[in-house]
């Protein structure tokens, strides 16, 4: 496994390149990480990472005075720039120290991988990934989104976790819940409690299903629960609601 180290000194960065990197396709372990360049030198020496990720605006060391050290000490790493800067100074001296990539932020994700791949292929030509994961990563993030749709369709019932989902297609769960809202106009969760929700109505409307019964059904482990979330969704409790259905049959 190769090792990657993050340096930025603002968390939410550090977090996100850590939540956005594909690290087990590209057989990285989990990246360490540091909030400048002083702590990151002391790191490398201690971990000797292969894949190093660089902010150019740190307090007490700055990205190109890193890059000048780092890269003379450890001439095998590769860095790859995440700057807030789209400045040439920075990016012609980041060149001179032999940068892999220079990414802007905000950090997107299929940037930050390509340009993780292209550092892996420099330290290894030869590394191949595999063939199951290689096909994951050709799907697109449309197909992704319409694939967790078909199967909240069938499996609406179910005890569905988004995490499956950005596990088997390398996305974080942030995206997909992003891009499935955009589309659709419910977020992932909010979909299956429609989908859960229009169902109980229609069995609700037949007296011959015992409450406790559609609760089964529809994946609520506990009657009550699922009793409240009918009630948070429509404002009115299943009781009501069918009491409510028939009375409108005998009027009819």
């Amino acid at each position: 496994m190769y090792k990657a180290l993050i340096i930025d000194d603002e968390k939410p960065v550090r977090i996100a390149i850590s939540k956005l990197g594909h690290w087990d396709y590209y057989h990285i372990k989990l990246p360490e990480m540091t909030s400048n360049g002083v702590e990151a030198l002391s790191a490398m020496r201690e971990i000797r990472p292969d894949l190093v990720f660089v902010d150019m605006n740190m307090p007490i060391m700055d990205g190109c005075t890193f890059l000048e050290k780092a890269s003379a000490e450890f001439p095998d790493s590769q860095f790859i720039v995440i700057s807030g800067y789209d400045d040439f100074t920075y990016a012609q001296r980041a060149i001179h120290y032999g940068v892999t990539d220079y990414l802007l932020k905000p950090i997107v994700e299929e940037e930050l991988n390509c340009a993780i791949e292209k550092a892996i292929l420099h330290i290894n030509p030869s590394e191949t990934f595999g063939q199951d994961d290689f096909e994951k990563s050709c799907i697109s993030p449309e197909e992704v989104i319409s694939i967790i749709k078909d199967y909240i369709d069938s499996n609406y019932c179910t005890n569905i976790k988004i995490t499956m989902f950005a596990e088997k297609y390398f996305f974080s769960i942030e995206y997909l819940t992003k891009l499935f809202k955009s589309k659709y106009g419910y977020s992932i969760y909010e979909y299956v409690l429609k989908l859960r929700m229009e169902r109980a109505r229609k069995l609700l409307s037949n007296e011959e299903n015992k409450i406790i019964d559609i609760a089964e059904r529809l994946g609520y482990t506990d009657n009550h629960y699922f009793s409240k979330a009918f009630r948070n969704y429509y404002g009115i409790s299943p009781s009501q609601y069918r009491k409510q259905c028939l009375e409108e049959e005998r009027q009819q």
